[in-house]
């Protein structure tokens, strides 16, 4: 870790978070602690079906049950003339035509395409009233034929999902020079090929969604409590393009958020369907989801399948890469699901290696099931996941150490552009690996695994050395990219009289820490204590407008643009000061809290400079106003690359197929680092569910019928503390190139390179090629049955 602090301040300490009391003491403020006077609840009604046409509605025994205010349909949605759910990103198809995007109803209109579609909204004063209510409504269903899997839905005949996608494919989409890579391919010594699947997942954060919807007569506004990462994006969204409100009339707040992991991103149709509902009845309506609907309704991450070649020359040095892949988008597009398996897939798909020549492929797929958009790292994983899973398997084949496969491919010059899109400012792969290899004491592997195997055990060891794209950006690039939504960040920094400062800023937290780093950068920038700085986020009233929080963007680019305004507020101090001092403005210095006349001792203190500013008796009138309050905004010039190395060791049982994981190393390059431990935080919640991944996790359809089978913690396995080991983790650093705090991001990358290190090295520990995730105990199993009979 580089240190930053360099003596003065608190940048780069340790510091524990200062809303971790609050939030151990049980005195957060989540939404479903918002509680408005005479507010009503709502139940949705969902759909029992995967696939059906709705032929009628019957409402009148629920409407005339006990407590009932309201009862909504998609009959009333379509009447009102709502809108769908929009996507925010456009791609474009190979063929130069725009994806199909169907309409994605706010209730269901004619016709349902998944178990837990929004089939009516139910408003009462108790939540349990509604959910009575509900059960009484009688609808009659024509059921349909369902398709769960993105390659069964390709076939001839298949299932169509949406009339206006007949082949249920939203759009092809192709990155990288195909010429180049099928000329490589033609000439190369070897060529590996792996098929496999990336299972899909249902995100699980502690806190499900919830949100509260109050409509003022008195001036025509609406007030939106919800747990969201994005309020800003989230009142724009719902405004212009669902409900067609004036957006300075609606007023989005997220308080605390019990995590998100990225399913709290996007618009859903709850928090539209009470928002329009909550002014039909003149009273606030309240909506928190239970563990049952979440499983249901939130968006749904990975689920794809793929067909990956890597081509290489006699030595192992990569020719090409050629990828195709078929992305399930679920029954309708979400927020940002059409960017997830193109813009951040296709374009990681170099790794960390100089592969010459890349092409890949992806098929977006139409599916009756929960719709599919970003999950912690959303695309980087995936592209992950093949990379290290084609690299690992090359070097068995070509029976060269997986490391040193590595090594001879390794990009070691910096700039790099790489051939699908993304330049890498800079990097040391090598650095990474060389930590790992020595904290995980690789060298003693073979003897660890010579004692494993007189116990009647098999180990195994797996590597995986991955690169993300973080703070994503910049707009311009973004929005030729088909981005329909800018993706800088806003800060402002306001000094009070006294010197104390309170900082508004346009990202938002569900649990990375933004009220302890934040301030350690401001603190540490202004030469004031830690203490005098506050830190406000999640509110629309509030703020400036914002991108919120997702792909590691929150001190790369929010803490940028909040470093941006204090330059704006140090140069304002500096006049400030050179008309108190009676100096020029370019003798002034500020370090350490003061302002200085070069090479004197007069100074300044920086809060009595605040105070001038604000009690202008001895003050620059003519030159500058009175107060000491700035604004920025930052588009960043480029992604930043956080990379790394993971390396896992796990321990097989022969007769049960039982994988334990003995050790997992994790050293990563996130640049410089404000706060170690909250960075050493993120990286153990991102392990741990990128092995769950790996292990446990995975979300399973009936084949036939559409259903949810895994709609329940019974079904659903999730890591528990004793499905994991004692992390030992570490970090190198190679500051980012082009941001003022040289910051990558470390919120997604535990997520990212676990999963196939994991992967590896069971394949490894069991003399397999491949084995699908979720790796349990029985899939271990049957894969040892069928090596022994091979």
């Amino acid at each position: 870790m580089t240190d930053l602090s360099a003596g003065r301040g608190p940048l780069g300490a340790p510091m524990p978070r200062r809303e971790d009391y609050r939030f151990l003491t049980g005195s957060g403020r989540y939404t479903d602690d918002v509680n408005i006077s005479q507010q009503t609840y709502a139940y949705f009604l969902r759909s029992p079906y995967a696939h059906a046409k709705i032929l009628a509605y019957r409402t009148d025994a629920a409407k005339a049950s006990k407590g009932v205010i309201a009862i909504f349909t998609g009959e009333d949605i379509k009447a009102a003339g709502i809108g769908g759910l929009p996507c925010g990103w456009l791609i474009t198809d190979v063929d130069g035509q725009p994806m199909k995007e169907p309409p994605h109803p706010v209730l269901a209109i004619d016709k349902v395409r998944y178990v837990g579609d929004h089939v009516a909204l139910v408003v009462a004063d108790t939540y349990e009233h509604a959910r009575d209510a509900a059960e009484l409504i009688d609808i009659d269903y024509e059921p349909l034929d369902a398709v769960v899997r993105p390659d069964d839905a390709l076939k001839p005949g298949a299932p169509v999902v949406h009339d206006a996608a007949p082949d249920n494919t939203s759009f092809v989409w192709a990155l990288g020079d195909k010429a180049a890579v099928d000329a490589a391919f033609a000439k190369a010594a070897h060529v590996t090929t792996l098929e496999y699947v990336n299972n899909r997942l249902i995100p699980n954060a502690i806190e499900p969604r919830a949100a509260v919807a109050q409509y003022s007569r008195a001036d025509d506004s609406y007030t939106v409590y919800v747990s969201n990462q994005n309020p800003h994006l989230e009142r724009l969204l719902m405004s212009a393009f669902v409900l067609n409100l004036p957006e300075h009339k609606v007023r989005v707040v997220a308080p605390d958020v019990g995590g998100g992991f990225g399913s709290k991103i996007y618009i859903y149709a709850e928090e539209a369907a009470i928002v329009w509902a909550s002014k039909k009845i003149n009273r606030a309506i309240k909506w928190t989801a239970d563990r049952s609907e979440a499983f249901l309704s939130d968006a749904h991450g990975r689920d794809h399948i793929s067909k990956a070649e890597l081509a290489m020359d006699a030595e192992g040095h990569f020719l090409a890469l050629r990828v195709d892949t078929k992305a399930a988008l679920g029954a309708y597009m979400s927020t940002f699901s059409s960017c997830v398996p193109t813009i951040l897939y296709g374009t990681l798909l170099a790794g960390q290696y100089k592969t010459p020549a890349i092409h890949v492929t992806v098929t977006a797929v139409f599916t009756n099931t929960a719709p599919v958009d970003a999950y912690r790292g959303a695309g980087r994983p995936e592209a992950t996941y093949l990379i290290e899973r084609i690299v690992e398997t090359a070097a068995r084949e070509l029976k060269l150490d997986p490391v040193e496969i590595r090594r001879r491919n390794f990009v070691t010059e910096f700039p790099y552009q790489t051939p699908v899109a993304l330049a890498y400012d800079t990097g040391d792969y090598a650095a990474s690996l060389d930590k790992a290899l020595q904290i995980a004491d690789v060298a003693g592997f073979a003897a660890r695994r010579s004692e494993a195997k007189a116990r009647g055990k098999l180990r195994g060891i797996g590597y995986s050395c991955y690169i993300e794209a973080c703070g994503l950006a910049p707009s311009n690039i973004a929005g030729a990219l088909g981005a329909r939504a800018g993706l800088y960040e806003a800060g402002q920094v306001r000094v009070h009289p006294t010197g104390k400062v309170t900082v508004f800023t346009g990202s938002h937290s569900h649990g990375q820490g933004h009220e302890t780093t934040f301030a350690q950068v401001v603190a540490d920038r202004l030469g004031i204590p830690f203490d005098d700085v506050e830190i406000v986020h999640g509110d629309t009233a509030r703020i400036p407008f914002g991108m919120g929080t997702y792909g590691s963007r929150s001190l790369a680019v929010g803490g940028s643009a909040i470093i941006r305004a204090i330059d704006k507020i140090v140069e304002k101090g500096r006049k400030i000061a050179a008309h108190v001092l009676e100096a020029s403005v370019s003798d002034i210095e500020f370090s350490a809290g003061a302002f200085r006349v070069a090479g004197t001792d007069k100074n300044i203190p920086f809060a009595q400079m605040a105070l001038t500013a604000y009690v202008p008796h001895n003050y620059p009138l003519d030159k500058l106003e009175p107060g000491l309050d700035e604004t920025a905004f930052y588009d960043p010039p480029n992604f930043t690359f956080p990379a790394g190395c993971h390396i896992c060791e796990v321990e097989v049982d022969p007769e049960t197929g039982e994988t334990q994981i003995i050790a997992m190393t994790a050293v990563d390059d996130f640049g410089n680092i404000i706060n170690p431990m909250i960075v050493e935080g993120q990286v153990h919640g991102g392990l741990a569910q990128g092995i769950g991944q790996a292990l446990l996790e995975g979300c399973v359809y009936d084949r036939e019928s559409g259903q949810l089978l895994t709609g329940s913690y019974m079904d659903y396995a999730m890591p528990r503390a004793a499905d994991l080991p004692n992390f030992k983790v570490g970090t190198t650093c190679t500051p980012c190139t082009h941001n003022p705090l040289g910051v990558k991001g470390c919120g997604e990358a535990g997520a990212i390179g676990s999963t196939p290190a994991v992967i590896n090295a069971i394949t490894d520990a069991i003399g397999v090629r491949d084995i699908a995730m979720p790796a349990t105990p029985e899939r271990v199993w049957r894969a040892l049955q069928g090596a022994q009979s091979a």
